[in-house]
Protein backbone atom coordinates (compact mmCIF):
# COMPACT_ATOMS: atom_id res chain seq x y z
CA UNK A 1 0.00 0.00 0.00
CA UNK A 2 1.39 3.46 -0.58
CA UNK A 3 2.84 6.10 1.80
CA UNK A 4 0.50 8.20 0.59
CA UNK A 5 -2.49 6.04 1.48
CA UNK A 6 -1.49 5.02 4.71
CA UNK A 7 -1.01 8.75 5.94
CA UNK A 8 -4.87 9.66 4.55
CA UNK A 9 -5.89 6.25 6.23
CA UNK A 10 -3.87 6.85 9.44
CA UNK A 11 -5.48 10.20 9.73
CA UNK A 12 -8.61 9.17 9.16
CA UNK A 13 -8.51 7.27 11.94
CA UNK A 14 -7.20 9.92 14.18
CA UNK A 15 -10.58 12.23 13.82
CA UNK A 16 -12.73 8.97 14.50
CA UNK A 17 -10.97 7.74 17.42
CA UNK A 18 -10.68 11.12 18.86
CA UNK A 19 -13.85 12.56 18.52
CA UNK A 20 -15.36 9.11 19.72
CA UNK A 21 -13.38 9.68 23.13
CA UNK A 22 -14.05 13.12 23.14
CA UNK A 23 -17.99 12.36 23.01
CA UNK A 24 -18.89 8.79 23.15
CA UNK A 25 -16.61 7.44 25.28
CA UNK A 26 -17.69 7.20 29.12
CA UNK A 27 -14.98 5.92 31.16
CA UNK A 28 -14.10 8.01 33.93
CA UNK A 29 -10.53 7.02 33.78
CA UNK A 30 -9.78 8.67 30.19
CA UNK A 31 -9.63 12.51 31.23
CA UNK A 32 -8.05 15.03 29.32
CA UNK A 33 -6.84 12.87 26.60
CA UNK A 34 -5.85 14.61 22.87
CA UNK A 35 -5.35 12.36 19.81
CA UNK A 36 -1.66 13.60 18.48
CA UNK A 37 -1.31 10.51 15.66
CA UNK A 38 -1.57 7.40 14.26
CA UNK A 39 0.54 4.93 12.40
CA UNK A 40 -0.79 2.45 10.18
CA UNK A 41 0.92 -0.67 9.86
CA UNK A 42 1.23 -1.00 5.88
CA UNK A 43 -1.37 -3.72 5.61
CA UNK A 44 -3.96 -2.16 7.90
CA UNK A 45 -4.02 -4.99 10.28
CA UNK A 46 -2.55 -2.58 13.44
CA UNK A 47 -2.96 1.06 13.96
CA UNK A 48 -1.08 2.62 17.00
CA UNK A 49 -2.38 5.67 18.57
CA UNK A 50 -0.04 8.00 19.97
CA UNK A 51 -1.78 9.82 22.94
CA UNK A 52 -0.75 12.69 25.00
CA UNK A 53 -2.64 12.72 28.18
CA UNK A 54 -2.33 15.95 30.96
CA UNK A 55 -1.16 14.90 34.45
CA UNK A 56 1.13 13.01 36.25
CA UNK A 57 2.46 9.87 35.57
CA UNK A 58 -0.41 8.08 37.42
CA UNK A 59 -2.81 9.55 35.27
CA UNK A 60 -1.35 8.90 32.42
CA UNK A 61 -1.01 5.23 33.02
CA UNK A 62 -4.68 5.30 34.23
CA UNK A 63 -5.84 6.60 31.48
CA UNK A 64 -4.18 4.45 29.02
CA UNK A 65 -5.42 1.27 30.91
CA UNK A 66 -8.64 3.23 29.82
CA UNK A 67 -8.26 3.67 26.57
CA UNK A 68 -6.72 0.07 26.14
CA UNK A 69 -9.67 -1.17 27.61
CA UNK A 70 -11.91 0.58 25.19
CA UNK A 71 -9.82 -0.62 22.11
CA UNK A 72 -13.06 -2.93 20.84
CA UNK A 73 -15.27 -0.01 21.56
CA UNK A 74 -12.86 2.29 19.54
CA UNK A 75 -12.30 -0.29 16.54
CA UNK A 76 -16.26 -0.60 16.28
CA UNK A 77 -16.63 2.99 15.81
CA UNK A 78 -13.87 3.22 12.89
CA UNK A 79 -15.45 0.03 11.27
CA UNK A 80 -18.87 1.73 10.99
CA UNK A 81 -17.47 5.03 9.45
CA UNK A 82 -14.38 4.13 7.58
CA UNK A 83 -14.79 1.65 4.58
CA UNK A 84 -12.14 -0.54 4.97
CA UNK A 85 -11.21 -4.39 4.18
CA UNK A 86 -9.80 -5.00 7.83
CA UNK A 87 -10.24 -2.77 10.96
CA UNK A 88 -7.19 -2.30 12.56
CA UNK A 89 -6.40 -3.47 15.66
CA UNK A 90 -5.76 -0.66 17.93
CA UNK A 91 -2.64 -0.08 20.54
CA UNK A 92 -2.50 3.03 22.30
CA UNK A 93 0.85 4.47 23.65
CA UNK A 94 1.90 7.71 24.89
CA UNK A 95 3.32 10.71 23.25
CA UNK A 96 5.69 12.22 25.09
CA UNK A 97 6.37 14.85 22.96
CA UNK A 98 4.79 17.75 24.70
CA UNK A 99 6.70 16.61 27.80
CA UNK A 100 9.61 16.70 26.28
CA UNK A 101 8.75 20.08 24.87
CA UNK A 102 7.70 21.72 28.45
CA UNK A 103 11.49 20.08 29.88
CA UNK A 104 13.34 21.81 26.85
CA UNK A 105 11.66 24.93 28.16
CA UNK A 106 12.15 24.76 31.58
CA UNK A 107 15.61 24.12 30.92
CA UNK A 108 16.25 27.13 28.18
CA UNK A 109 14.37 29.41 30.72
CA UNK A 110 17.16 28.69 33.31
CA UNK A 111 20.16 29.31 31.02
CA UNK A 112 18.58 32.54 30.33
CA UNK A 113 18.09 33.05 33.91
CA UNK A 114 21.97 32.09 34.53
CA UNK A 115 23.25 33.98 31.47
CA UNK A 116 21.14 37.48 32.89
CA UNK A 117 22.46 37.03 36.36
CA UNK A 118 25.89 36.21 34.65
CA UNK A 119 25.52 39.75 32.77
CA UNK A 120 24.47 40.99 35.63
CA UNK A 121 27.56 40.04 37.55
CA UNK A 122 29.86 40.89 34.55
CA UNK A 123 28.48 44.57 34.74
CA UNK A 124 28.55 44.77 38.78
CA UNK A 125 32.48 43.67 38.59
CA UNK A 126 33.37 45.88 35.81
CA UNK A 127 31.50 48.98 37.13
CA UNK A 128 33.85 47.78 40.20
CA UNK A 129 36.94 47.97 38.43
CA UNK A 130 35.97 51.40 37.00
CA UNK A 131 35.63 52.64 40.09
CA UNK A 132 38.96 51.10 41.64
CA UNK A 133 40.70 52.63 38.39
CA UNK A 134 39.19 55.89 39.10
CA UNK A 135 40.07 56.41 42.29
CA UNK A 136 43.87 55.60 41.70
CA UNK A 137 43.73 58.24 38.86
CA UNK A 138 42.72 60.71 41.05
CA UNK A 139 45.17 60.03 43.56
Amino acid sequence: MSSRRLLKAGEAIREVVASSILTELRDPRVRDVTVVGVKVSPDMREAKVSVSVMGDEAQQQLSLRGLQNAAGFLQSKIASRIDTRHTPRLQFVIDKGVQHSLLVGEILEKIKQEKASDSKEDADGAAAIEDATSEDEGS
